[in-house]
Order: C-alpha cells, then sequence, then structure tokens
C-alpha cells in the first residue's frame, strides 16, 4: 500500500465515527445534516490527498448520487431513525444507534468508492456512480461491520 493510499484509509477511518457521532445528534434532520456536512469534509480532504480539484457542488452531487444504491437500508435506519429521536430519552437512544451505524457505514462506503475511484486517476468529472454501484453496497456492508466495532479494523481487515 502506497503513503497515500494509507493516508486516505486513515482519513476514511476518521471520519466513519465523525459520521456516527453526528448521527447520534438528538435532533431529527439536524442529524443529517451534520453527518451530511462531516462526509462532504471528508471527501474534500480525500480529493486534496490525491491531488483532485474539489467543488463543493460537486462533492455534494457525487454523495447524494449514491444514495439510490443503500436507499431502502438508508430509509430503515436513517430516515426512521432520525424522525424516532423525537420520542423523548427513548427515541433518542434507539434512533441515535441505527442512524451511528448507518452513518459510519455510509461514510466508510463513500470514502472506499472515492479511494478507488482517485487511485485509478479518476476526477469528479468523470465519476460514474453506476459502475461502482456494486462496489459500494460491498464497502456499505462492510462498513457495517466495522461501525459496529469499539476498534476498527484496518481496510484489508475489514472486507
Amino acid at each position: 500500500m502506497t503513503e497515500k493510499e494509507t493516508l486516505a484509509f486513515r482519513t476514511v477511518k476518521k471520519y466513519m465515527w465523525w459520521s456516527g457521532g453526528a448521527g447520534l445528534i438528538p435532533v431529527p434532520f439536524v442529524d443529517w445534516a451534520a453527518v451530511s456536512g462531516v462526509q462532504l469534509k471528508m471527501i474534500a480532504d480525500l480529493a486534496k490527498i490525491y491531488d483532485v480539484p474539489f467543488k463543493r457542488d460537486t462533492g455534494k452531487a457525487a454523495i447524494g448520487s449514491l444514495a439510490g444504491f443503500v436507499l431502502p437500508h438508508a430509509l430503515a435506519c436513517g430516515l426512521i431513525g432520525s424522525m424516532f429521536k423525537a420520542v423523548p430519552v427513548i427515541g433518542a437512544l434507539a434512533g441515535g444507534s441505527s442512524m451511528a451505524v448507518f452513518c459510519g457505514a455510509y461514510a466508510w462506503a463513500l470514502g472506499n468508492v472515492f479511494i478507488q475511484h482517485f487511485e485509478s486517476g479518476g476526477t469528479f468529472l468523470n465519476f460514474d456512480p453506476e459502475a461502482v454501484k456494486e462496489y459500494f453496497r460491498e464497502q456499505f456492508e462492510a462498513g457495517k461491520r466495522v461501525a459496529t466495532t469499539i476498534d476498527a479494523p484496518e481496510k484489508a481487515e475489514a472486507v
């Protein structure tokens, strides 16, 4: 693994935890805004590592373009988890845990997809979400496993 890849994987791991933490915010829909900001920052940092020009709008579009590949799960865990937080005390505890795992897994998958894309010389201009959908789904499942562990394993151990 190159030094650049090592730095990129560490970046993804860090933002996976930050995304999960943002998913614990007890206010419905504020959690989504925080998670989106964290994941956008992760993509910006990965672009910087790979010297790929980053624009906020293209980053947002790239993040959103992959959401459809896990949409049924997103609705089950993410949106419902966020809305469940509106129930005093119990809702925040139950909704927060499912949101944290979902958000961490999504960040893991998102980051690993962009590492693969940037490693192959890709940019935001030639990013094709349809071409990476299976890899994204695989990484999302791996991310769920990683997000439920205290000490996230390195990339090679997680997939």
